[in-house]
C-alpha cells in the first residue's frame, strides 16, 4: 500500500509499505480522508515525544471498516467510522482519573505507532466510532474538534460573554466556532492575513488585525483570552487582554524552551486563571455530534484536498499559500 513514511528524523518518503494485517481486537480501516496537524510537522522534526522512527503520520483520520480481527463484534465490515488516536495505559494516576490524555505513556495512532496518511490503518476496535452518513472529510475534523473541546472544558467559566482568540488559523477558527455553539455571542479573532479575517467574519466572528485600534479598548477587558499561535511573543501581548475574574487559555503549542513573564500579584489581585490544554480526552461522540452543528460551515476550513504525493512535498516543502486545514482524500 502507498504512505507516507518517516523512516527517521528530519527524513519522509513516499513509499510502498507491505499491507496491514487486523490481529485479535483490531480492524483494518481503509482511510478516505487524513488531515494535516502541525503536531505531524513535530514528530517529522524530532520535537514531539520520544520520537517512534519509522512511523506513518496522521491522526487525524476516518474511513471505512475493511476487515475485523478475532474478537471484534462492535464493528463490521463497511462499517464508516472515525479515529480517536490516543493510545493510554490504563493504570498510571491520570488513567485512574479518567485523563487519559495525560498518561504517563500517551502514545497515538500517527505519533508512536503507524498512522492516517496512508491508504489503510490498523487501530484497536475501541479506538473507532460511527459516523453514519458524515462526509469522510468533515468526520476527519473529530480530532482536532476534540482537542478544541477539552480547551473549551477547561477554560470554561458561565459568566462568559466575549472571547479574543490570537490565531485564526483551523484551530483557531474551530475554538471560536466551538465558543459561539457553547453561547458565547462575541468572539474576536486577532489575525494578520487578510483572507483568514474574512473568513473568520464569515463565520460570524468579528476580526482585526495585530495593532489595530480597537484592540487598546479590550486591555484587561475580555472574559476569556486565548492564544491559538503557539507564538510565545503572541502570548506575552495576549495575557494583557484577560479582565479581573477572566481567563487565559494556552491553546497553541509553544516550543518547548519558550519563556513569557507574567506577574504573580495581578494573578493574585484581578483573580486570573491561566489554563493549559491538551489533546482530546475520549470526547469523540461529543465531537461529532458538534461537527453535526458546524456542518454547513466547515467546508470552507478544508483549504486543500490532496493525494498523499501532494502532501509529501508539503512535508518537504512547508504550506502552500493561503493554507487551512489540509486533508489527503482517497
Amino acid at each position: 500500500m502507498r504512505a507516507i513514511l518517516f523512516p527517521a528524523r528530519d527524513t519522509i518518503e513516499v513509499t510502498d509499505l507491505p499491507e496491514p494485517q487486523a490481529g485479535p481486537g483490531e480492524v483494518l480501516i481503509e482511510v478516505k480522508a487524513s488531515g494535516l496537524c502541525h503536531t505531524d510537522v513535530e514528530v517529522l522534526r524530532g520535537n514531539y515525544g520520544t520520537g517512534a522512527y519509522p512511523v506513518v503520520p496522521g491522526h487525524e483520520y476516518g474511513g471505512v471498516i475493511a476487515a475485523v480481527g478475532a474478537g471484534v463484534d462492535t464493528v463490521a465490515m463497511g462499517d464508516r467510522v472515525v479515529v480517536d488516536p490516543n493510545l493510554n495505559c490504563g493504570s498510571c494516576w491520570a488513567c485512574a482519573k479518567g485523563w487519559v490524555h495525560l498518561c504517563d505513556s500517551l502514545g497515538a495512532y500517527g505519533v508512536t505507532t503507524h498512522g492516517g496518511f496512508a491508504e489503510r490503518s490498523v487501530v484497536k476496535a475501541d479506538a473507532v466510532h460511527s459516523i453514519g452518513d458524515m462526509p469522510f472529510d468533515i468526520a476527519a475534523l473529530a480530532e482536532p474538534i476534540g482537542c478544541v473541546l477539552n480547551g473549551v472544558d477547561m477554560a470554561w467559566q458561565p459568566h462568559m460573554r466575549h472571547a479574543l482568540i490570537f490565531g485564526a488559523g483551523p484551530m483557531g477558527l474551530l475554538l471560536g466556532l466551538a465558543l459561539q455553539v457553547r453561547g458565547v455571542g462575541d468572539v474576536t479573532m486577532v489575525e494578520p492575513s487578510d483572507a483568514r479575517r474574512a473568513l473568520a467574519v464569515s463565520l460570524g466572528m468579528s476580526a482585526v488585525a495585530p495593532g489595530d485600534a480597537s484592540l487598546e479598548d479590550m486591555t484587561q477587558g475580555v472574559d476569556l483570552v486565548a492564544d491559538a499561535t503557539g507564538r510565545a511573543a503572541v502570548v506575552s501581548e495576549a495575557l494583557g487582554y484577560v479582565a479581573s475574574g477572566g481567563t487565559f487559555h494556552m491553546f497553541g503549542v509553544c516550543p518547548q524552551d519558550a519563556r513569557v513573564e507574567i506577574s504573580p500579584f495581578d494573578i493574585f489581585r484581578r483573580q486570573l486563571r491561566i489554563v493549559g490544554s491538551h489533546s482530546l480526552n475520549r470526547n469523540i461522540p461529543e465531537s461529532l455530534d458538534m461537527l453535526r452543528d458546524l456542518e454547513p460551515k466547515l467546508s470552507s476550513l478544508i483549504s486543500h484536498r490532496m493525494t498523499l504525493d501532494e502532501m509529501g512535498a508539503v512535508f518537504r516543502n512547508g504550506l502552500p499559500d493561503n493554507a487551512l486545514k489540509l486533508q489527503v482524500n482517497f
